[in-house]
């Protein structure tokens, strides 16, 4: 039980600063908006995804947020660094920063596998 919750915490707190914190205190800076530019996406897209990360960071980390609720933050998550992964191949093509967004997705993967391995001990 110690070792998920370890994972659990650790992984959720990187996905919480990454994803959470970093985008509310940089989203608009002039390079935040150059790389939404530079992807092809409107300016205001840049903003709803700050809003629904930081939202999604949120939900992640307070622990008396629903079972369900956290389940779409995670699907959310996961969506967002599949298509991360996708807008800078299909712009830049394949390179290092290319796979920067996967690893995230690990380290989401592991934060919700903890996540319900944490749950299932606690309601066993």
């Amino acid at each position: 039980m110690k070792k998920h919750k370890i994972i659990f915490w650790i992984t959720t707190t990187i996905i919480f600063l990454m994803e959470g914190v970093m985008p509310a205190l940089t989203s608009q800076s002039e390079m935040a908006k150059e790389g939404m530019r530079h992807l092809g996406y409107p300016q205001y897209f840049g903003v709803l995804l700050t809003v629904f990360k930081v939202l999604g960071a949120l939900t992640l980390i307070i622990p008396q947020i629903p079972h369900r609720i956290k389940e779409w933050a995670y699907a959310g998550f996961g969506f967002d660094f599949i298509f991360a992964f996708a807008s800078l191949w299909a712009v830049d093509g394949l390179n290092g920063l290319t796979f920067f967004p996967l690893l995230f997705l690990v380290i989401l993967v592991f934060s919700y596998v903890s996540y319900h391995k944490m749950n299932n001990l606690t309601e066993s």
